[in-house]
């Protein structure tokens, strides 16, 4: 297997292109450990907030979840609320994969998920850990939490 890094300074992103005879367990194996590194980036990356006139600087993984409301959109940290300059499908686009949008209104960090009360004529209701904020699942992205989170609820 051979690596190298090409320069291009007409890039604006890192771009990894995997070229291989045929589509294997070696390739594969590499898209993967690829993928799996990428998301620990994005785990570690700090999301700008704002709170009154002070910009925060939060690693994504403080926060449980991503609310809109009124045309302004809101993080919920387990103590406190704050305010992104960005919209949800900004949000869906740069945050790792354990973050799904669970209603036209919200985003939430599946690792932060205690519970979740099913109602099978409306939303369902899912609790954080270590916080009391509890928050709606519209019935359409029931089954997609569902899935991500392994099938084990319901």
């Amino acid at each position: 297997m051979n690596i190298r890094i090409d320069i291009d300074d007409k890039l604006s992103e890192v771009e990894v292109v995997i070229r291989t005879p045929s589509v294997n367990d070696d390739a594969l194996e590499v898209q993967n450990a690829v993928l799996k590194a990428l998301s620990g980036l994005a785990e570690k990356a700090k999301l700008r907030l704002t709170k009154g006139e002070k910009d925060f600087y939060l690693p994504v993984t403080d926060i449980i979840f991503f609310e809109s409301d009124g045309g302004k959109t809101f993080a919920h940290t387990a103590g406190d609320v704050f305010e992104v300059k960005m919209r949800l499908y900004e949000l869906e686009e740069i945050l790792p994969s354990s973050f799904i949008r669970v209603s036209k209104s919200a985003i939430i960090g599946v690792k932060e998920i205690l519970s979740i009360e099913k109602n099978p004529v409306g939303p369902s209701m899912v609790g954080f850990r270590n916080s009391h904020k509890r928050l709606s699942v519209s019935r359409q992205y029931y089954k997609i939490l569902q899935d991500k989170l392994g099938g084990h609820y319901g």
